[in-house]
This record gives structure tokens, sequence and C-alpha cells, in this order.
């Protein structure tokens, strides 16, 4: 019902940046919610920033003053802006978000299909 079209990860140095992109496409009458996960090998999965459609945003406090999260509606994108990268960074980012869809009741969750993301010398 949602596809994603991750773009962005790669293999950045300490200290880089990276932009992740997520474009959301589909059977979608509107979304509430965009933002970006991530889990690294043998940990949970967990937030990493969310904007709603009215630019209510959340940070986890790991990636605060560091990382930026936007939103453009129109085009149903979220971006994040990922400066002063650690080692600790290094995870796959799943994109997620919570939409209301055509066939379904209720508002549904959705996840892309995740990008690596690596900080490293």
């Amino acid at each position: 019902q949602v596809q994603f079209a991750e773009s962005g990860g790669g293999l950045v140095q300490p200290g880089g940046s990276l932009r992740l992109s997520c474009a959301a496409s589909g059977s979608i009458r509107n979304i509430y919610s965009m933002g970006w996960y991530r889990q690294s090998p043998g940990k949970q999965r967990d937030l990493v920033a969310d904007i709603t459609r009215g630019g209510m945003i959340n940070y986890a406090n790991s990636v605060k003053g560091r990382f930026t999260i936007s939103r453009d509606n129109a085009k149903n994108t979220v971006y994040l802006q990922m400066n002063s990268l650690k080692p600790e960074d290094t995870a796959v980012y799943y994109c997620h978000a919570e939409a209301w869809t055509t066939g379904k009741a209720g508002l549904g969750d959705y996840w892309g299909q995740g990008t690596q993301v690596t900080v490293s010398s």
C-alpha cells in the first residue's frame, strides 16, 4: 500500500555529514508522521527523529544538535541531515510513516527497506 524510495546512505568518516531522503508513494490518503529509525546488529530498532504533518518534531537525545529532520508534505518526502557523525551512528536507517491509505481503516505503520550508514575512518 505504501512504497518508499530511500537514498543517501553510505560510508563517511567521523565528523562528516550525510543526508538521507525518503519519498513515500502508493495508495496514500494522508500521512500523519514521517521519520527515521535505526538499528545496529544485536540491538532494537530505535527512533532517530520524526516529524508530523503539522511540523512537530521529536529527536533521540543522542542526535539532538547534530541531526535535522525536515519534510515536504506536497512530495510525501522526509529528509534527515546528519552532521558531526560518530562511529556510534553506524546502523541501518529505516524510513517510517504513519498514514491513512485507501482500503484500510485507521492509521497504518509503514516501513522502508532501510539504508546503511557507516561512520568509520
